[in-house]
């Protein structure tokens, strides 16, 4: 491979092939459970064995997604996915999940790590977190400019960057609207695409205020790999094959020309297209030109002819691995042909010994021209060195049989690439958590508190809040804490300083929502929480945190109470038992779908759908928070039967009850009526 690696996403065997036969260096693919895209066929594990064996066969890496949160009860089907991952040979795991990583290094600790997208890694600290952990490689978050990638790859991990394909509106990882509005989770792979709905912010008819054009950063492929990028992933495992040959025919004529050719750009274009391609996240322009649907004419565009073109151009088996070797034949002797691509070497020989040639004898361009016919392989066999026996001679069909019987073995060995050592542990058993006290913690949207919260164990307020203000709650008894913001975008600098005023005025706690955020507030000493959007959903999840150094965390939104009474391990663990919960982090706004200025927004925009629901946006000059229509409420005779230490109870918008004089109030939300839901602590998710 000579540049940034081309990897392809593969939902079926026919996808393996035409990427590998367009030129790809690595394909990504999941198996039947633990796939973020579940919806696409997949690989059962005798599939997933022949895959992995025609890609190293060509030279090509293969990783496996286990890139999904994972729950407790699924951990014994967990463990035979990470062997049966091992046994194939894959070169890489891809992984959501901290828990999954943890088993994964227990099983298979040869078997490389890779942090998928939905880790939610979104700066040099995340990345320098998982370095530090033994990750390989660091799948960035798509939402990433061309600045913080460099930043990024300051750090030596090997860094991929989504190049081509479908954008989702929100950080991946930190999407709950499919999961909230209808029980299928994006982060179990189950996402029913519910950003493709209509949405609009202005009340204009038609809008899409959630739905992005495809990215595509195929002609940055040369500075990608200038800053230090790694890999360039194309997205689209539940796209057809012809979408992988072109995104892949694509991208490697850009790597390797340093343009795309008229027909293959044709290619691209129709085969797959919401409007038109954006780059605006890497470009820093992340306004009404990001914003995109699925049009007719998009449709159409990918005709029948189109698609043949596409499928004839890799029909044929490629001969991609020069060989070479020698081959003898002596009379009374088997003959034997041997080959070697430079690491391998093999040696067969024929069933028949050479015979006296009572009328034509071979010669070495006969032998040359039968021994060297590979079509339909994957080798080229540029040298081969022949010694004959004066007069000697060998049917035909020994020379085919030879060439046969030598490159099967050459298959087989070249298939094997690693031989992990895998260790057969049991699933583990956990004893179900058993907290001694139950605490009361709050995230406010300000610093205008209630007295109220003075009972409040602890409370978290905006980082980037006034450090006076800080000083002055301290003052009058409040337990504060700060709230890293979920999105960080380009911030690290600043967090890093204000973490310092922070600790300066008195403060020592620090609610983090993504592995960078835990690494800052770890590196300057505060006890550290973890919040929602780290996903932990299983007791390796919490034993990780543990290790980590987490003083308690709150648990996924995605876990019923039933899961959560079944949870072991010894940290502190807690749910949101009140507020809006952010159903998308969004780093392109909404709002601007429509033109909606800041200026005009004033922060105080809301999104409607197609039933007529109403969906707040609250930004924080960064990243924009779609929050639900209706706050999830828990009453205390409810979350007070959990096995957890903790509730939290989060205010985005009520003015009201963060000014409230009586705790009595806040805990019993007389004002809610009818107007809540209780999420998915009752109806669970797919």
């Amino acid at each position: 491979m000579a540049g940034i690696e081309i990897l392809a996403p593969a939902g079926g065997i026919d996808s393996v092939i035409a990427a590998v036969r367009s030129g790809a260096d690595a394909v990504y693919l999941g198996g039947k459970r633990f796939s973020a895209r579940a919806s696409a066929k997949n690989f059962d594990d005798e599939e997933l064995k022949q895959a992995v064996a025609y890609c190293h066969i060509h030279g090509v890496k293969v990783y496996v997604t286990l890139n999904t949160i994972v729950f407790d009860n699924e951990l014994e089907e967990l463990c035979s996915a990470i062997r049966a991952i091992a046994r194939a040979d894959a070169d890489a795991l891809i992984v959501q999940n901290h828990g999954v990583a943890r088993l994964a290094r227990q099983i298979a600790p040869e078997l490389a790590l890779h942090a998928s997208t939905q880790m939610s890694v979104h700066t040099a600290s995340g990345v320098r977190a998982l370095y530090e952990m033994g990750f390989k490689r660091v799948v960035l978050a798509r939402e990433m400019s061309r600045d913080e990638i460099k930043e990024a790859a300051q750090i030596p991990v090997e860094l991929e960057v989504f190049v081509h394909g479908a954008l989702c509106m929100s950080v991946s990882g930190q999407c709950y609207f499919s999961a909230m509005l209808g029980s299928r989770s994006g982060n179990r792979g189950a996402c029913a695409q519910t950003c493709r709905l209509p949405f609009t912010v202005t009340g204009r008819r038609g809008a899409h205020a959630l739905s992005l054009k495809d990215n595509s950063l195929v002609s940055h492929l040369r500075d990608l790999q200038q800053i230090g990028v790694t890999s360039a992933k194309i997205e689209g495992r539940m796209k057809r094959p012809e979408y992988v040959a072109a995104a892949v025919r694509a991208c490697v004529e850009q790597r390797d020309l340093g343009f795309i050719t008229d027909s293959t750009n044709a290619w691209l274009r129709g085969v797959f297209s919401r409007t038109g391609f954006t780059d605006g996240y890497y470009k820093g322009r992340l306004g009404k030109e990001m914003f995109g649907t699925r049009t007719r004419e998009d449709v159409t565009a990918a005709d029948e002819g189109l698609l043949s073109d596409i499928r004839r151009s890799y029909k044929d088996e490629i001969q991609n691995k020069n060989i070479s070797g020698s081959f003898s034949a002596h009379i009374g002797k088997p003959a034997e042909l041997t080959l070697t691509d430079g690491k391998n070497t093999v040696c067969a020989q024929s069933t028949v010994v050479a015979e006296r040639a009572l009328t034509t004898p071979l010669d070495k361009e006969k032998c040359r021209a039968q021994l060297c016919k590979t079509g339909g392989t994957a080798y080229n066999i540029t040298s081969l060195d022949i010694t004959l026996d004066d007069d000697s001679s060998l049917p035909l069909s020994a020379l085919n049989n030879l060439r046969r019987d030598a490159l099967a073995q050459l298959d087989e060995k070249r298939a094997l690439v690693h031989a992990y050592k895998i260790n057969d542990i049991a699933p583990p058993v956990f004893t179900p958590y058993r907290p001694e006290k139950h605490e009361w913690h709050s995230r406010v949207t300000g610093t205008k508190t209630g007295k109220a919260f003075l009972d409040c164990d602890l409370v978290f307020v905006p980082l980037f809040c006034d450090v006076r203000e800080l000083e002055r709650l301290i003052s009058e008894g409040y337990k504060i804490g700060v709230e890293i913001p979920r999105g960080m975008f380009g911030r690290e600098k600043q967090i890093d300083k204000q973490l310092e005023r922070a600790k300066t005025a008195g403060v020592s706690h620090a609610l983090c929502h993504n592995i960078g955020a835990l690494y800052q507030a770890k590196r300057l000493g505060f006890v550290l929480h973890g919040g929602f959007g780290l996903n932990l959903a299983n007791t390796p999840d919490l034993l990780w945190a543990e290790e980590y150094g987490l003083a308690d965390a709150e648990l996924s939104l995605e876990l019923t109470f039933a899961r959560i009474n079944r949870l072991g391990g010894s940290i502190g663990r807690g749910i949101v038992s009140y507020g809006y919960l952010p159903l998308m982090l969004c780093r392109s706004c909404p709002a601007k779908s429509e033109g909606v200025s800041c200026k005009s927004c004033k922060n105080q925009s809301k999104m409607t759908d197609r039933k007529g629901k109403r969906f707040l946006l609250k930004c924080d000059g960064c990243c924009v928070e779609v929050l639900n229509c209706v706050p999830v409420y828990i009453a205390p005779q409810e979350y007070s039967k959990l096995p957890t230490s903790f509730h939290t109870t989060r205010f985005s918008v009520e003015n009201y009850v963060e000014n409230v004089e009586n705790t009595a109030e806040i805990t019993g939300f007389s004002m809610l009526k009818d107007n809540f839901t209780r999420g998915l602590y009752k109806r669970g998710v797919e």
